[in-house]
């Protein structure tokens, strides 16, 4: 499963003509184009404020990672979600067999589709609630994100030798990334 889709990137070259603002007297003769000094400032260490200008390049994109990851994604106050889908109002109706990672064992899928029939045939709070709290860790759900470079540079600095799966691939795709060498700094995630 890909876990990133529907990507827009914008105002890359509008944000690296703003980054020659600090060092310029006009700036109607400035251009979008990168240079050395750009990409230099891009790529100093993360929190010295040099990087700044990153933050004006806007990234949205599709994102279906698992209950795990989401958690520690939310962990970046620069990762806005837009729109997500929602265990509250369709747990019922999605199938856990098709939401769940591979790692989920087959038997707790089992155990989740008991737990959906069950309320399905009674919609009680109470049977509902054992069905979302056995949802596992492996569960997917989809979410409509919007970031920038600035901030998906630290995340690939921290994630991209993490132990989930989902954390490298989605670092993995940050390398895709128009000029993805001001993100990664010239780094390349581990498989």
């Amino acid at each position: 499963m890909q876990i990133v889709d529907h990507v827009s990137v914008f105002g890359l070259e509008e944000s690296i003509r703003g980054a020659k603002f600090p060092m310029s007297v006009d700036v109607e003769s400035l251009s979008g184009d990168l240079t050395k000094g750009i990409s230099n400032l891009a790529t100093v260490p993360t929190g010295t404020g040099h990087d700044q200008w990153l933050t004006g390049v806007i990234v949205q994109f599709d994102l279906t990672f698992s209950n795990k990851a989401w958690v520690e994604a939310e962990r970046y106050h620069f990762l806005d979600f837009v729109s997500s889908q929602s265990t509250m109002h369709r747990i019922t109706r999605l199938d856990p067999a098709r939401q769940c990672n591979e790692y989920v064992d087959s038997r707790i899928i089992d155990i989740l589709r008991e737990k959906i029939a069950a309320y399905n045939a009674d919609q009680t709070p109470e049977n509902y609630l054992h069905v979302l709290y056995n949802i596992p860790s492996g569960f997917r759900l989809t979410a409509r994100m919007t970031t920038n470079y600035r901030q998906l540079k630290t995340i690939y600095q921290q994630r991209r030798t993490h132990r989930l799966p989902e954390w490298r691939e989605f670092c993995r795709w940050v390398e895709t990334l128009p000029e993805a060498q001001l993100i990664t700094g010239g780094a390349a995630s581990e498989a």
